[in-house]
């Protein structure tokens, strides 16, 4: 049985593995046909699909990463604070459990991308990036440094709106995800997350100049997004990965 779309985690977080507060968010969504993606997803997990439409998405999510943290540990403030900006598609493996699987991660700081590289087994990549406010338009710019292609960019801006009182399925099932799967040396990997429920507000794409995309093995977005949302933020915490998986508690 597939756990529910929910806003609150589905189950309690006992030990720390990760602590960190992603900050500054913009969610930019395209709905896909799940047979376009399903191959792009690693071994024992399929597209995740909203009954209704039949439609899994593609997230193009930028925001600032701020003083990620170890073992509950202080987060620190240099090396853990950076923007990034992912390319993401949405999972379900065969315990239920819903996720994200990260097609292409850019951060602006060299170190915590080798960790997650070599780590998590995570696609990290070194990017120079930035993000600017002005007054209720945000601005994001990344342009890839390593590994290649190198030079490959993305460029967005968005207007945020008014506060969304009551989300829709939708605007749940593309922002609150409680775990990551991920291969992890030929094997199956599930990292839960928990934070408090997003707060979310509606916002305007002003401007998209995006090559990430595509570069992720996915075909470039013709039509406009389905959901275009904003959030300040929340702090999280990442779990020991759940059984069955690589890792054991």
């Amino acid at each position: 049985m597939v756990e529910p779309v929910s806003p609150d985690p589905p189950e309690h977080i006992g030990r720390t593995l990760l602590t960190q507060s992603w900050l500054d968010l913009a969610f930019i969504h395209w709905a896909v046909e799940p047979e376009l993606v399903s191959g792009l997803l690693p071994a024992g997990t399929r597209p995740d699909v909203l009954d209704e439409s039949g439609k899994t998405y593609v997230g193009l999510v930028a925001f600032r990463m701020h003083r990620v943290g170890w073992l509950g540990l202080p987060g620190v403030p240099y090396f853990g604070t950076f923007p990034e900006t992912n390319v993401r598609l949405y999972s379900v493996d065969e315990h239920g459990r819903r996720g994200v699987v990260f097609r292409s991660l850019e951060a602006a700081r060299l170190l915590p991308v080798l960790i997650a590289r070599v780590g998590f087994r995570l696609p990290y990549i070194w990017a120079r990036m930035s993000i600017r406010r002005d007054g209720d338009v945000i601005s994001y710019a990344s342009r890839r440094r390593w590994p290649g292609p190198r030079g490959l960019c993305c460029e967005l801006s968005v207007r945020i709106g008014e506060r969304v009182e009551r989300p829709t399925e939708l605007e749940h099932f593309v922002t609150a995800r409680w775990g990551l799967h991920n291969a992890w040396f030929g094997r199956e990997l599930y990292l839960p997350n928990a934070h408090p429920r997003w707060p979310l507000y509606r916002a305007e794409l002003l401007s998209c100049k995006d090559e990430l995309v595509r570069a992720a093995g996915l075909p470039a977005p013709t039509d406009p997004p389905i959901s275009v949302l904003y959030s300040p933020g929340v702090p999280v915490r990442f779990g020991p990965p759940a059984r069955p998986s690589g890792i054991e508690h």
